[in-house]
């Protein structure tokens, strides 16, 4: 009954190497179906099992934990995968920049370490939100079709 119940609840994916947080934000997230994986291909491997309608992504994974180039990696690969996965990343305290590069790169939204689990899951909810609106318009839209203009073909003047 338990995998019923998950069946309904959004998805959402952590990628994050510490053991520790990871359990900390698994249990923070009893109403959406979690995944949690602790490197590159187990994220790709679980965004394209799973496509989840967000992620939140350590940038400081192995095999540089200390850096951000392999999160950097990871954020890159979400969004040429599946562009409309809406990405939150963790940055370390002070790493301002960093957020604000993967920003520029695509990421939805950041947070500092160390976590504040109610920040972030008010977060991760804005973001779940914003992608169940973006899928509603793009079904409409293609419900509607491409070439309609505003207001369905409607001819006005001004």
């Amino acid at each position: 009954m338990a995998e019923d119940k998950s069946r309904n609840l959004p998805k959402l994916l952590i990628v994050e190497d510490d053991e520790g947080l990871q359990a900390q934000l698994k249990w923070a997230y009893d109403d959406f179906d979690v995944t949690i994986v602790g490197d590159r291909a187990s994220a790709i491997a679980a965004l394209r099992a799973d496509e989840p309608a967000v992620v939140t992504l350590d940038l400081g994974l192995p095999p540089d934990p200390d850096g951000t180039s392999e999160g950097f990696a990871v954020l890159e690969e979400i969004i040429s995968l599946k562009p409309d996965t809406k990405v939150v990343v963790a940055t370390g305290h002070g790493a301002r920049e960093s957020a604000l590069n993967a920003i520029a790169r695509g990421a939805y939204d950041f947070y500092q370490k160390p976590v504040d689990i109610e920040q972030l899951h008010l977060i991760v909810r804005r973001a779940l939100s914003l992608h169940r609106i973006e899928s509603e318009n793009r079904a409409l839209q293609a419900r509607t079709g491409e070439g309609n203009t505003v207001l369905g073909g409607l001819i006005t003047a001004a």
